[in-house]
């Protein structure tokens, strides 16, 4: 019996990590969505961000069978990151060649007010809460059966670890997205950083669709396997480390200097 709970306390510590990465691309996409806002505005839009992704993860948490066998629900997160995503890098990439396209951006950014933000991060959150849930029972299910009763749908113990790492995220996005904040004025590359990271969580969306028993496009397995988990991670380090270390940072920091 103690084997097995330390099974579990093991696939624990492994779900805070991963839900630990998924919370940070949640609080940097809150702060990139809210950048345009006045400061006032910015926090209360955030904090709307943040009350949020906590009803929509626990909403998921008690609809774990619901997402994870409607394919249309998956497809339609990752539409939504794919678009939200490739949009803003489009924009970024070739807008900086074409004056009337700065323009344009200026005009769309002041365009999104208050609500048509909030609206724009609900649908963010919905999207990173399904992603989020997924991965965890993705790994909850590989565990032995506890002794505890079933419940959502699941082994009891099995249920208890996807909730511990669901609620471990949701705290690592309240102390994460004020500190993004800060970090967009200071490296202002990030902010196409995390629409790249945006746009590939929506690619990982969309092979658990394509992998989904209906569609079958994709093994079942598939998005589950060592494989593709070691690719996906391996290039979401990769995109965080290059908007990091992107000249852009270098930039600004040398013209902060300077005032």
């Amino acid at each position: 019996m103690e084997s097995l709970w330390l099974e579990y306390a093991w696939a624990l510590l492994i779900l805070i990590g991963l839900e630990g990465l998924l919370s940070a691309d949640n609080a940097l996409v809150l702060a990139v969505i809210a950048k345009h806002l006045p400061d006032e505005q910015k926090k209360k839009a955030i904090n709307y961000g943040i009350i949020m992704a906590f009803v929509f993860r626990f909403a998921a948490l008690f609809a774990i069978s619901f997402i994870a066998n409607v394919w249309q629900i998956q497809a339609i997160g990752a539409a939504y990151l794919l678009y939200l995503g490739l949009k803003h890098i489009i924009k970024a990439r070739f807008g900086k060649e074409n004056e009337n396209n700065q323009k344009e951006l200026k005009k769309d950014a002041a365009g999104n007010g208050f609500w048509p933000t909030v609206g724009k991060i609900a649908i963010a959150d919905l999207a990173f809460a399904i992603d989020s849930i997924l991965a965890a029972v993705a790994l909850a299910l590989g565990l032995p059966d506890s002794p505890l009763d079933e419940f959502g749908g699941m082994d009891g113990g099995q249920f208890i670890v996807v909730l511990l790492g669901g609620i471990a995220g949701l705290v690592l996005i309240k102390f994460a997205a004020a500190w993004f904040v800060k970090l967009l004025g200071e490296r202002p590359a990030l902010e196409t950083t995390a629409y790249a990271i945006v746009a590939w969580v929506g690619v990982k969306l969309a092979v658990i669709t394509l992998a989904h028993e209906d569609i079958g496009v994709l093994d079942h397995d598939f998005p589950h396997s060592t494989g593709w988990s070691l690719i996906f991670y391996g290039v979401l380090v990769a995109i965080a480390l290059l908007g990091w270390f992107a000249p852009a940072n270098k930039k600004q920091s040398q013209a902060d200097q300077q005032v």
